[in-house]
């Protein structure tokens, strides 16, 4: 054996004990708080026992259960990860349903490091073909389910995608083809109700700071629901008082415990806390931009190999099967309160500051094994204000020489029209007043901050420009992408460049006087 060849054999077996055995957690915690049910799940990484699900494994699941239950399950592909492999799509529907069903969208696996999601959708799927409690949901409603979202990175259990990306950090800027494909079956599909299963890392470096020998996260659960002001008010209450509070309620009638989301930030070097998010770069906020209702569950689970595993495709779920019931239930509340959002006209919100306070935050000693309470620092996404607003136009107006932008907002669901002659018209123009490139990249680009200065003028639009009118479904994620001083907007990720003094190409249109019949 030469020794390139056991070096080999070694970086395998570290990968996989890695992966799939070590935890920091010591059994004592494991046992007082996160101890596995009493229950059979006879899903892929179940029956093996160890390791978890990968992509050779989950096929064959998912191609038995089709074969089996051909008048409900279809199984498709609605593209390739960047190595080749074809990413499935799984839709539960009955046939002969009369009305129209309530659309939801689920999926698992977008970071490859975290299997309970991709596991509990598997055993979602499974159930609602085998059992007639679950099979009578779909009466009202249609499923939609990607159960590895991230097969590549699933496949050598890492976060990132083949070229490094996190594929929930490229929801506006779309440079990952994995990003395209799901956003554009997302749309195809037009949920009322969308669903993105995580796992979040319990023992983080910042939590090692605080007590005696740190503390860990002591909630099975945590809910990640969108705070962006530029979502309407009512859809954001509706998603937090209707699903979220249901979902919390089922999972406290398992004994599993739940909050609002929150992560450790270092300013000047303190420890503070994150609550919530108004990203739209994640997918919690992008989803709710097309005006469904929309979250994104983090399971208590990264770095935990196979600790309370069974526990933590339970608690996945008891989620997805609770905002199933809840869209079955208030079928027609939900509609409503979808209704009332896309007529909401509010200001464009550019940029947003979060309330920040001191609050106690509740922690497992790691020490004691005892729930300790911590004063803290919170940031809270949910309680955020406006910084810069501005008048919600007409609609956008994109030059001729915009295609690369445009087939980017076509992905996200908008629609574009086109100017068939030249208009003169009365616009608002923005020119970069203050600009700097960041030096470090962040997800593959070198981001872009600026101010821009607009400008009120009259200007000959050329025949062959593109229109995207603010009265359609996704409106609210032109505003993220366009406004160029937005967090996630097509210049802040450097989608375009531009430089001090540039005028960019496009422009707000605000008269209300349509410019197609």
């Amino acid at each position: 054996m030469t020794w390139r060849y056991s070096i080999s054999i070694i970086a395998v077996l570290f990968h996989f004990t890695l992966r799939a055995q070590f935890s920091p957690q010591p059994k004592e915690l494991t046992e007082r708080y996160f101890a596995d049910p009493d229950i059979e799940i006879s899903t892929p990484a179940f029956e093996s026992k160890r390791g978890f699900t990968e992509y050779e494994d989950m096929m064959p699941f998912l191609q038995k259960l089709a074969a089996q239950y051909p008048e409900t399950m279809s199984l498709s592909f609605i593209g390739e990860s960047q190595k080749g492999e074809k990413i499935p799509l799984v839709k539960l529907k009955k046939a002969n349903v009369s009305g129209q069903p309530i659309k939801v969208w689920m999926q698992g696996g977008l970071h490859g490091n975290e299997p309970a999601s991709t596991e509990g959708m598997l055993w979602l799927i499974q159930q609602i073909l085998e059992k007639p409690d679950y099979f009578k949901l779909l009466d009202r409603l249609e499923l939609a389910i990607v159960p590895m979202a991230n097969i590549d990175g699933m496949n050598k259990g890492s976060r990132y995608a083949a070229n490094g990306l996190d594929l929930n950090r490229d929801q506006t800027k779309l440079n990952a083809p994995e990003s395209t494909v799901l956003k554009t079956a997302f749309n195809a599909f037009a949920p009322e109700v969308a669903v993105d299963f995580h796992e979040y890392r319990p023992f983080r470096r910042d939590y090692a700071r605080l007590s005696s020998y740190g503390v860990t996260v002591p909630y099975d659960v945590m809910f990640l629901y969108s705070g962006n002001l530029n979502v309407p008010k009512n859809l954001r209450l509706y998603t937090k008082d209707r699903f979220v509070q249901a979902a919390a309620d089922a999972l406290k009638a398992k004994n599993m415990t739940s909050h609002d989301y929150f992560s450790s930030t270092k300013v000047m070097g303190a420890i503070q806390f994150n609550q919530g998010s108004h990203n739209a770069r994640s997918s919690a906020t992008s989803y709710a931009l097309t005006n469904c209702v929309s979250s994104l569950i983090e399971i208590r689970g990264v770095g935990l190999g196979r600790t309370s595993f069974k526990r933590r495709v339970l608690s996945t779920f008891t989620v997805a099967l609770s905002y199933l019931q809840s869209s079955y239930e208030h079928g027609e509340e939900l509609r409503a309160v979808i209704a009332k959002a896309r007529e909401d006209q509010s200001p464009a919100v550019v940029s947003t500051e979060r309330l920040k306070e001191e609050r106690d935050i509740y922690m497992i000693d790691v020490e004691s094994n005892d729930s300790i309470s911590l004063r803290g620092v919170v940031r809270d996404a949910w309680q955020s204000t406006a910084k810069l607003s501005r008048t919600r136009p007409t609609a956008y107006i994109l030059l001729p020489e915009n295609t690369a932008l445009v087939a980017r907002l076509k992905t996200l669901g908008l629609e574009v029209q086109n100017l068939d002659s030249p208009q003169n018209l009365e616009i608002e123009s923005y020119t970069v007043r203050e600009y700097q490139q960041e030096a470090e990249e962040y997800e593959g680009v070198h981001r872009q901050e600026l101010q821009c200065e607009l400008k009120t003028e009259s200007l000959e639009i050329p025949a062959g420009s593109f229109v995207v009118y603010m009265d359609q479904k996704h409106a609210n994620l032109a505003i993220e992408v366009l406004e160029p001083e937005a967090p996630n907007s097509f210049v802040s990720f450097s989608v375009f460049e531009t430089k001090a003094g540039a005028q960019l190409p496009y422009y707000r249109y605000l008269s209300n006087k349509k410019l197609h019949p």
